[in-house]
């Protein structure tokens, strides 16, 4: 399958020593596993505050200073716990999936985790969104480097900031993409066709940069596991500087498939004193040679 999803695996390998298989990830459906956690994970939670070790820099009209490039770690949110079972495993939690790493690997896909932050889809679209998870490796135009789309695509790797707009440039197998937000007031554009992306404005409330995106095609998810949504759908980034760190949160708006607006969990962004590199190009190989139903996280 495509060498990001395997890079991924390699690096979530290297970060805790151990080999990776994923027993649990979100599902639509389902009951808990023995061994899950007896609560869930707020899906709100904010991170605990750390002291920055420098003041927030600023720009010259006094907003907070996101120019720079910025790193995650490794894909997975940085907010995170993490804990070692009597088997050897390490669960974490904290990412939007709850994750079991493990020596053993699962015949066919993982079952629904209990502990998870997982969106509210309304009745008659559950079974699509179990479909859709059950068959990833079909359904997910991902597995054959389509675009992400936002918000999956994650945040921006790095971001250029003038008085009008904001620049976001991003590193991505699919291709190094890019979004120009304006922030001067301007409306969202009426006259463009719907995209991965959608069409963004951003505007400062106190400290935080908001971002608005909307106008996105329908064959994007906006998350693992079947996550679809509708034309409708609306992506709210939050951008909130502290020192060398940036938070980012993601809510996601969808009433026609939603019942209520979704949270991704936050990450932090750290300031990286490093370039930007061209990512290599994206070639499926194995999708017509796929005979089952492996996930992404079974890589």
């Amino acid at each position: 399958m495509r060498s990001y999803v395997l890079a991924a695996v390699v690096t979530v390998a290297a970060l805790f020593s151990v080999p990776v298989f994923t027993l649990a990830q979100q599902g639509s459906a389902g009951g808990a596993p023995k061994d899950a956690p007896a609560k869930a994970a707020s899906a709100t939670a904010t991170p605990a505050k750390t002291t920055p070790d420098k003041p927030t820099p600023r720009t010259a009209d006094g907003h907070p200073d996101l120019n720079g490039v910025w790193s995650t770690v490794g894909g997975i949110s940085s907010v995170f716990q993490s804990s070692k079972k009597a088997d050897g495993s390490i669960s974490i939690k904290g990412g939007d999936q709850y994750y079991i790493f493990t020596s053993k690997r699962p015949a066919g896909p993982p079952p629904a985790a209990y502990n998870q932050n997982v969106p509210s889809y309304k009745p008659e679209f559950v079974e699509k969104v179990k479909y859709l998870s059950d068959n990833e490796s079909k359904t997910d135009q991902v597995f054959y480097c389509g675009k992400p789309g936002v918000p999956r695509l994650g945040p921006p790797r790095k971001i250029i900031q003038t008085a009008r707009e904001v620049t976001f440039l991003y590193e991505d197998m699919s291709g190094d993409g890019y979004r120009v937000i304006p922030t001067d007031g301007r409306p969202h554009r009426t006259d463009v066709d719907a995209s991965y992306n959608g069409d963004s404005i951003g505007r400062w409330e106190g400290n935080t940069l908001v971002v608005e995106a909307v106008n996105f095609v329908e064959d994007t998810w906006f998350g693992e596991n079947g996550y679809f949504h509708s034309e409708a759908m609306k992506v709210t980034e939050r951008f909130t500087r502290d020192g060398d760190t940036i938070l980012y949160q993601v809510t996601v708006d969808d009433p026609k498939v939603l019942t209520a607006p979704w949270n991704m969990n936050p990450r932090k962004l750290q300031l990286a004193d490093e370039q930007l590199e061209e990512s290599p190009r994206c070639s499926d190989q194995d999708g017509g040679r796929l005979l089952n139903s492996d996930h992404h996280q079974q890589r």
